[in-house]
């Protein structure tokens, strides 16, 4: 693979290839180079990842503002398709960890699909953060390949990047990850989540099967994936309203991976003394 280069963006010709990236990615109307440049100018940061000139990945966020903190809301994180699954957005959030950082940030947050099990690998497996939040419906109805037909729910990631979780990669140990919950094969092969009579969490630890391909599901049967997205909505709101957090991905050779929870009060979330 030809070196990747990342560096920060902050002109207008750089906020025209992202727009242009924007528009291969999604398949749909990209931001306006004037939010993004202002965006950039004010506390917003944008982070490409280069193949020589050419523009292949992007992080972009911009400054928010909740229960008296700042923090850097990563809007997007994009990448062209003849360049996934290569680390690109990997890269592209270890670079936003030092920047932000440097410019005084200790919080970005941003959401993601809670049935793609690779998004949650990266965000919560490979960069330590942690979610607790659950947004149903967040853009309400999109009509872009990936979102089109069902629910927006979305998972807020929770990532504080001078915390003991983050700097230290800290994990649970010695946690019993009990799993209430059985996956069947349905007549098209694929894999139909199987709940228990009675959910109440109470345990140390919990896991959740999730889907591994579920962009595939959703084109050979949009009522299947339509299930799991409201059996899972059910079940992450439960976890989260008896304090838990989704602190790991376990992945298998399976049609499913595994959603890792434990209490939120247990995970080192606060920022470490220098």
């Amino acid at each position: 693979m030809a070196q990747i280069d990342i560096r920060v963006l902050k002109t207008m010709e750089e906020m025209l290839l992202v727009q242009q990236l924007e528009e291969v990615v999604w398949g749909m109307g990209a931001i306006p180079v004037h939010q993004t440049l202002t965006a950039v100018k004010n506390g917003g940061l944008i982070i490409g990842a280069f193949d020589r000139e050419k523009l292949v990945g992007f992080s972009y966020g911009f400054p928010g503002y909740k229960n008296k903190e700042t923090y850097l809301c990563s809007h997007m994180l994009g990448i062209h398709p003849d360049y996934q699954v290569r680390g690109i957005g990997k890269k592209l959030k270890d670079e936003q960890l030092i920047v932000a950082k440097e410019m005084g940030y200790k919080l970005i947050t941003w959401t993601f699909d809670p049935l793609e099990s690779r998004n949650a690998y990266l965000n919560i497996a490979k960069l330590y953060g942690i979610v607790d939040t659950y947004i149903e419906n967040c853009y309400g109805e999109m009509s872009d390949g990936i979102n089109a037909g069902l629910p927006t729910d979305r998972l807020q990631v929770e990532w504080r990047i001078t915390s003991e979780r983050v700097q230290e990669k800290w994990m649970p140990h010695g946690i019993i990850f009990k799993n209430l919950f059985q996956t069947v094969f349905s007549d098209e092969n694929l894999p139909v989540l199987v709940e228990p009579d009675l959910f109440d969490p109470t345990e140390q630890g919990y896991e959740v099967p999730i889907p591994q391909q579920f962009q595939a599901m959703k084109t050979a049967s949009p009522k299947t994936a339509l299930k799991w997205r409201l059996q899972i909505r059910k079940i992450i709101q439960t976890l989260f309203s008896k304090g838990y957090a989704l602190v790991s991905v376990r992945k298998t050779e399976d049609p499913v991976n595994y959603y890792q929870f434990v209490q939120k009060s247990t995970i080192p979330l606060q920022t470490e003394e220098k």
